[in-house]
């Protein structure tokens, strides 16, 4: 790794729980949502083979360098999360143009499907990618995703890299192992459990307000932990019958990757809160994928100052940059 891409934060920044909370709350925030009232997106509707719809932001660069970037958020995550709109505007001031994908069910796209979210959908998210390159023609395409969106992002570029013609993807603290993953939720502060509990109830009932036919309502009330949602929602509204047999479908480890053909990095840090660094050990790392292991950075923050700018940001465009 060179000195460019090591990521060395302040004293008081250190702290991974301080990284983790930065990425999306306090200053960042605040920031975002300045910046999000002055970008002049184009809202679109990408549809995939089969009908299903996902909702966009399209932002044009003023200094453009004929590359686009798609921007894939995390769970729970949309278009319009604190990091993905000042990532979305660093990347535009550096020329490349960006597309901030919404993945189904998340963002304001409850109404758009009737079928639930479930991370296995890599598929339709490929398919609304080349979708939009039906009508936007670039010389280089890139691909990058944050925590579930980087998972997201090696799996389409496994499977899809070659026919998106993507040029290079980077993943940001995917999950490597979702089993562990859920584990270290569990057994870290409850704020990130109490977080995406609350982010998932809250849009599991913006879904059944657009569709009530789905009768879940009982389950919302009942329902006190993130585990007893998945003992119900993975039974009833994915294919698979149990969280084991889930989880395993949109697992990166073994050979899940080695069909890459597209330069791939995976940028992760020692210190994650809830993405267990040890897990990057069962990946069998194809010749395409290059892994960037970090002492800190908690979970997608890597923020390297006390205005929370990331120091991602800037890994992306070096990255970029090197097959423009």
């Amino acid at each position: 790794m060179t000195q460019n891409s090591r990521f060395t934060p302040p004293s008081m920044l250190k702290n991974p729980h301080i990284q983790s909370i930065l990425n999306s709350l306090g200053p960042r925030k605040i920031r975002a949502k300045r910046l999000a009232n002055k970008l002049d997106s184009e809202i679109l509707t990408l549809t995939a083979k089969d009908g299903t719809r996902l909702l966009a932001e399209y932002d044009r660069s003023k200094t453009p360098n004929n590359s686009l970037i798609v921007l894939l958020h995390g769970w729970e995550g949309s278009s319009q999360s604190a990091y993905q709109v000042t990532t979305a505007n660093y990347l535009l001031k550096q020329g490349f143009d960006v597309l901030r994908l919404n993945l189904r069910d998340h963002g304001d796209s409850h109404n758009l499907n009737f079928e639930l979210f479930n991370s296995t959908m890599t598929n339709e998210v490929a398919e609304a990618i080349a979708c939009f390159f039906e009508t936007h023609a670039y010389e280089k395409r890139f691909l990058a995703g944050f925590s579930l969106g980087g998972n997201f992002t090696l799996r389409i570029a496994a499977d899809h890299g070659s026919s998106l013609k993507l040029t290079a993807a980077v993943a940001i603290c995917p999950p490597v192992d979702p089993t562990n993953a859920m584990t270290a939720l569990d057994n870290t502060l409850f704020i990130y459990e109490r977080y995406f509990f609350y982010r998932w109830s809250k849009s599991l009932r913006k879904k059944i307000a657009h569709f009530p036919e789905h009768g879940f309502e009982h389950v919302l009330n009942s329902a006190r932990t993130i585990e007893d949602m998945n003992s119900f929602f993975i039974d009833k509204h994915t294919p698979f019958d149990s969280a084991e047999s889930y989880f395993q479908a949109y697992s990166l480890i073994g050979d899940r990757l080695q069909a890459l053909e597209i330069p791939a990095h995976l940028i992760a840090s020692e210190d994650d809160p809830i993405i267990p660094a040890e897990d990057l050990q069962q990946i069998n790392c194809p010749e395409k994928l290059s892994i960037e292991l970090q002492e800190y950075g908690g979970h997608c923050g890597f923020i390297k100052n006390l205005s929370a700018h990331s120091w991602v940001e800037n890994r992306l465009v070096d990255l970029f940059r090197g097959y423009l």
